[in-house]
């Protein structure tokens, strides 16, 4: 059973596309506060209602010398600095059940990660904030499967919940998507398409003794997916933007270039727009 709700103005789950996006990593309170600002007014002017994502702590990085953001104090801060002065909402990963408490404090949305999508006791807790929660699909779990997380929220009392599509693992450093997990996953959640994390390459680059191992990517393929994503009917599309993704501290090979960003939002609701028109909708 799909259930719309509101976040901050933002309709989820109506069948109106809405956007989730920002850079991977909190690099600065002015990078993030000019990254809002820059994606606000494409989404302004398109009319898409938008939410910024970014994050205060990177715990999955590939490397342990790889920059993993402010931590919880800083980034909170500045997560609240974007929300109060850019005026919109703001979503933020959470991978510790203690640090919960304090990130619903700030966070519009609270995201549990991919590979974390299985932790029962940090999917209760996040549900208990009474915030709305997003859940990513793990790489290793099946679309159908995403319905017991989903129920977990549920059980805790809360309905404010959608599901991220993200790829699945296929081989060694690759992600494939099966757009087929798009309306399985519809049927019981409202859901996102993550565009930008689905053409990672996790791991991909070993590093050398200056830079660290990371992960690569093929930000070509953004736009592919992305259209493919908006005809499936999604309900939402979950980009990483940046204004200079080769000088990105986290995810830079597989985030959009902010420039590249109004053009892409273009093709999306011209695709939404013929659907609608096929289905006799207005």
């Amino acid at each position: 059973m799909t259930v719309s709700f509101q976040v901050e103005g933002v309709r989820i789950g109506s069948g109106n596309l809405f956007l989730i996006a920002g850079p991977c990593v909190i690099e600065s309170e002015k990078h993030a506060l000019f990254m809002a600002e820059v994606i606000k007014g494409v989404t302004r002017s398109l009319n898409i209602p938008f939410i910024f994502k970014a994050s205060y702590d990177k715990a999955n990085r590939t490397s342990i010398r790889s920059f993993r953001g402010p931590g919880l104090t800083e980034g909170l801060r500045i997560l609240k600095k974007v929300k109060d002065e850019v005026h919109i909402p703001v979503l933020t990963d959470v991978h510790e059940t203690a640090d919960v408490g304090q990130v619903a404090e700030v966070a519009d949305v609270l995201q549990i990660p991919a590979f974390l999508c299985r932790q029962t006791d940090l999917v209760v807790a996040a549900a208990m904030t009474e915030r709305a929660v997003n859940i990513k699909k793990g790489q290793f779990v099946s679309p159908w499967d995403m319905k017991h997380a989903v129920d977990k929220c549920r059980a805790a009392g809360n309905d404010k919940i959608f599901v991220t599509e993200r790829g699945s693992s296929f081989g060694y450093n690759n992600l494939v998507v099966d757009m087929r997990s798009l309306p399985i996953m519809r049927k019981f959640a409202p859901v996102v398409f993550d565009a930008t994390h689905s053409v990672q390459q996790p791991s991909a680059s070993h590093g050398d003794g200056e830079q660290p191992a990371s992960s690569g990517g093929q930000p070509e393929f953004i736009p592919v997916l992305a259209r493919a994503a908006a005809a499936a009917g999604v309900d939402g599309i979950f980009l990483e933007v940046h204004d200079n993704p080769k000088e990105a501290k986290s995810d830079g090979a597989n985030a959009l270039e902010s420039t590249k960003l109004r053009g892409l939002l273009k093709e999306l609701l011209a695709v939404q727009r013929a659907l609608a028109e096929a289905h006799g909708k207005p």
